[in-house]
Order: structure tokens, then C-alpha cells, then sequence
């Protein structure tokens, strides 16, 4: 049952939804990830990338927010609940306990790149289908990115004299 009309044809609204249910659950999920190490890190940079992991979190809600939004204006239920999430989410996060700031920035680093992978396939199925959504995907992606490299940074250099 749809109860808000949309402006989107029946085929593009699928379309537009899908990738904008899957990109709900890949943000949601990443804000639980960025929240759960930045409560688990230890380590001499602890205060920095404890900092750090807030801006990842604070963004991934800030655009699922939006992406729910975007969901609902064009007819689509969006599914934000607990269960959903668990259920979906396949994005990986880090260990039980306490973890070490490297591997804490590995693990985030890890979620952004499948996050963002998944997103550009996303942005090449709603080219067509909804040029709106596939603009709102294009935005997250580039953000996604530049958080990406900010704690890609955070472990250079990746291996003893790798300087290049």
C-alpha cells in the first residue's frame, strides 16, 4: 500500500527505493559501528580518532535522516527499525572488547570502502530510474569518501618504509 503519491512512475520509484532502503540500512549501521568503537578504543591516539569517529557518526545519521526523508517523498515506507538493521546490515564493524586505535581506524576504513562501493553501484542503477536520488547518493558518496581518507591517513605509513 502506498500512501504518499509519488511523482516517480512505479518502476523508477522501485528502483529509486531499493537503493535508498539499502543505503538506510548501510547508514544506520555505519553510525552503530562508528559509535561502538568510538566506546571501545584504546590506544596513544585514542583522543583523536575518539573525536574523529564522532564526525563519521554524526554525518551517517544526518544523511540517513535525509535518505529517509528522500524515501518517504517518493512513496517508500523507509524500514529504519532495530531489526532491519541487524538483519541487512553486512558492512562488518569491530571485535567485542576493547580495540586498539589502529585497528579501530582499519575497521572504519574497511565499513566507508564497502559503504561507498555499494553506494557507486547505486548511484549507476538510479542514473535513469530517479536523477534526484542518484544526486543525493552522489553527495553521500563524496562525503563517505573524504571521511574515508581522513582515517586512511590515520595509519601511513601502511607498512615499515612504505614512504612512497
Amino acid at each position: 500500500m502506498t500512501v504518499v503519491k509519488s511523482t516517480l512512475p512505479d518502476d523508477a520509484r522501485r528502483v529509486a527505493g531499493d537503493a535508498l532502503q539499502q543505503t538506510l540500512v548501510d547508514l544506520l549501521g555505519l553510525s552503530l559501528v562508528g559509535k561502538q568503537a568510538h566506546w571501545s578504543i584504546v590506544g596513544p591516539r585514542f583522543r583523536s580518532i575518539h573525536l574523529q569517529l564522532d564526525e563519521v557518526v554524526d554525518s551517517a545519521r544526518a544523511f540517513s535522516d535525509t535518505v529517509a526523508e528522500r524515501a518517504a517523498a517518493i512513496g517508500v515506507a523507509p524500514d529504519g527499525r532495530p531489526e532491519t538493521i541487524a538483519a541487512s546490515f553486512s558492512l562488518g564493524g569491530p571485535k567485542v572488547g576493547w580495540v586498539r586505535d589502529s585497528e579501530v581506524v582499519q575497521v572504519i576504513v574497511d565499513a566507508l570502502e564497502s559503504a561507498i562501493r555499494r553506494l557507486r553501484e547505486r548511484i549507476e542503477t538510479t542514473e535513469k530510474a530517479d536523477p534526484v536520488t542518484q544526486d543525493l547518493l552522489i553527495a553521500i558518496t563524496a562525503d563517505l569518501e573524504k571521511q574515508r581518507w581522513m582515517f586512511d591517513a590515520e595509519n601511513y605509513p601502511h607498512e615499515e618504509g612504505d614512504e612512497g
